[in-house]
């Protein structure tokens, strides 16, 4: 019996907030969306500026290597000595 009145008050209740949450959720993705823009711009300013420092030391800037990763086992691998 809960399971009808719940599927009821469902049927009832959802076309009525509709109009609220439809709006409600516009404004969640667009500050999503602004705040996503608003990172990469900062990601790039810092980018330029350590690019900056480093032509200031006249040194070239290396990525560092990628580190392995595990293969099916989902666990870390050990790492291997370096002599």
């Amino acid at each position: 019996m809960t399971g009808v009145a719940l599927g009821v008050g469902a049927a009832v209740i959802l076309p009525l907030a509709g109009p609220i949450l439809r709006p409600l959720a516009k404004n969640v993705i667009k500050g999503g969306i602004l705040a996503y823009q608003g990172a990469a711009g900062l990601i790039e300013d810092i980018s330029d500026l350590v690019v900056e420092a480093a032509a200031a030391t006249g040194r070239e800037i290396t990525p560092p290597a990628p580190q392995e990763t595990a293969h099916t086992t989902g666990r870390a691998q050990p790492r291997r000595s370096r002599d």
